[in-house]
Parts: C-alpha cells; sequence; structure tokens
C-alpha cells in the first residue's frame, strides 16, 4: 500500500514516514520544498517501504490530483503552522484551500482514507489574547473561540472536512487536534498562570511528535466510515502544580464536566482511544 504525504518535508512527516516504512508502506512524499535529508527506508529495521518525492503547488487542484493517483490514504500535514510570519489572510487561506483540496482529490479518486493534521487551536488559544474555555476536560464538542488567521483556519478545515464526509459517506477522514509536538516532554512548570500566559492559553498540554505520528497511521486504518475530530493529547498536563489547582486559578468561572485530579490532562483523549486504539504511550 502507498500512503501520500504533504508537507512531506516537515518535521512530523520525517517521523510519520519513518512509522509507515516500518508498518511496510511505501510513502509518496508531496511538498513545495524536498527534504535535503529524506528517511532512508534500507536503514530501517523493520519494513520495506519505499519513498517518491513530488515537488508540487498544493493549491493547483489538478496537479494534486495526479500526484495521489493510485495511493491507498493521503495524511495531510502541509499547513502554515502559526498565525505569524505572513500578511493577513495568506495562513487562512493557505491552510483552508490545501485541505479543501486534498480532500476534493482523494474523493475524486476514491480514496477512502485522509488523515488531517488539525490542531487544539481550532478552539482557538495560540493566537488568542487570552484563554477561552466553555468547560474542562475539553474534548471535541468544545465550541471554537478562534481570533487568529491559524485557529479559525484549523476550525475551518474541520467543517471542510465535515462537508466531504456527508457527500461522500464511505470516505474515512480524521482530522487530529495535536498540541506543540516536542520531541521528548516538557519540562514540568512551577507557576500558576493567569489566563493570558501562554501555557493557559493553550491550557497546559502537549503531544510527542511521535504519539501524533502514531495517531496518524492508526487513523488510516480506522474501522469507521465519515469524518471524526480526535484530541490527540498527552494524559497529563505539562505544569508540577495539580490540574484542579491551575484551572481555579486562571479560570475560575469554567465547570470542571471530568476528572481533572492529579495532574491530568485538560485535554479528554477517550474518543481517540476507543475509535483509533490510541492512547499516549509516555503517560
Amino acid at each position: 500500500m502507498e500512503i501520500a504525504v504533504t508537507g512531506g518535508s516537515g518535521r512530523l512527516a520525517g517521523v510519520l514516514i519513518k512509522q509507515l516504512f516500518q508498518e511496510g508502506y511505501s510513502v509518496r512524499c508531496l511538498d513545495w520544498a524536498i527534504p535535503s535529508d529524506p528517511p532512508e527506508p534500507a536503514n530501517l529495521s523493520i519494513g520495506t517501504g519505499q519513498m517518491t518525492q513530488v515537488h508540487i503547488d498544493l493549491n493547483d487542484l489538478d496537479a494534486l490530483t495526479q500526484a495521489i493517483r493510485g495511493c491507498n490514504a493521503v495524511a495531510h500535514l502541509a499547513a502554515f503552522t502559526s498565525p505569524w510570519g505572513q500578511q493577513p489572510g495568506v495562513v487562512y487561506a493557505n491552510n483552508t484551500i490545501a485541505t479543501y483540496n486534498v480532500l476534493h482529490a482523494a474523493s475524486d479518486l476514491g480514496i477512502r482514507y485522509v488523515s488531517i493534521a488539525s490542531s487544539v487551536n481550532a478552539i482557538g488559544g495560540l493566537g488568542s489574547q487570552q484563554g477561552h474555555f466553555a468547560y474542562f476536560p475539553v474534548d471535541e464538542e468544545h465550541p471554537t473561540f478562534s481570533e487568529d488567521d491559524y485557529s479559525l483556519s484549523k476550525w475551518v478545515g474541520e467543517q471542510i472536512a465535515h462537508s466531504y464526509a456527508r457527500r461522500f459517506p464511505r470516505m474515512t477522514i480524521s482530522s487530529l487536534r495535536y498540541h506543540a509536538l516536542p520531541d521528548v516532554p516538557p519540562q514540568l512548570q512551577t507557576i500558576l498562570e493567569t489566563s493570558d500566559a501562554p501555557a493557559a492559553r493553550n491550557a497546559w498540554s502537549f503531544t510527542l511528535i511521535s504519539e501524533a505520528a502514531r495517531a496518524c497511521v492508526l487513523a488510516m486504518q480506522a474501522a469507521y466510515f465519515g469524518h471524526e475530530i480526535f484530541c490527540i493529547c498527552s494524559q497529563r498536563s505539562t505544569s508540577a502544580i495539580p490540574s484542579l489547582t491551575l484551572a481555579k486559578h486562571a479560570f475560575p468561572d469554567v465547570p470542571i464536566r471530568g476528572d481533572l485530579s492529579g495532574h491530568k490532562s485538560f485535554f479528554d483523549c477517550s474518543k481517540a482511544e476507543r475509535l483509533l486504539g490510541w492512547r499516549h504511550s509516555a503517560d
């Protein structure tokens, strides 16, 4: 089987491609830039996958359709990953059009599986002036309070996926809400923060990059049909301070609907465990 991976020169793609090789998949690596040091399947102890590199602009729908023809699934990772560094509208336009084109091309070719790198910022956070939450722990039904191009693009990308799943109900589309993607667990914080602090705005969480890649692999093997959104985060917070203490200090008016005992995560990832068999293995 062959998997198309957009954004193939990125950090997450590099980890994902190695995991796909280990499972015996071949990879068609799509990107505007070609990685200078691509993963080599021959250097891995498991798997026989091969890789083809394709230089492409995801804004070109016809070229994209031809580029993924014959693939069994698409892992869509290509995106601007923050609201900063671009002129207004660029991040939003790039991220939403690329997601639309990937889903359109996949549906046109009869490709069942599309895994999309979404973000916890689909509900707001990174570019917000302060954290805004309706309840804790956050789940996939949480409303969006986005304030910036990046967060808005991730939320709209999920709505595009809903639309394609309605039209093509035999597709399996997964929007994976990642967070931060460090290589190793972050150092635990020891400061009580207010709602405008960076960690509080994104609810003291992270996703190891290896675990993000593993969730992507599982999403392209899932048994369900339609579009599902998944919180893909560590099951513990990034703070040495108990989660309930953090919540009461920074967000005293936000209701607690689930278990925040100890240092448990502010994100509920039980849906990913139930439908994908994924749980952050470092927890």
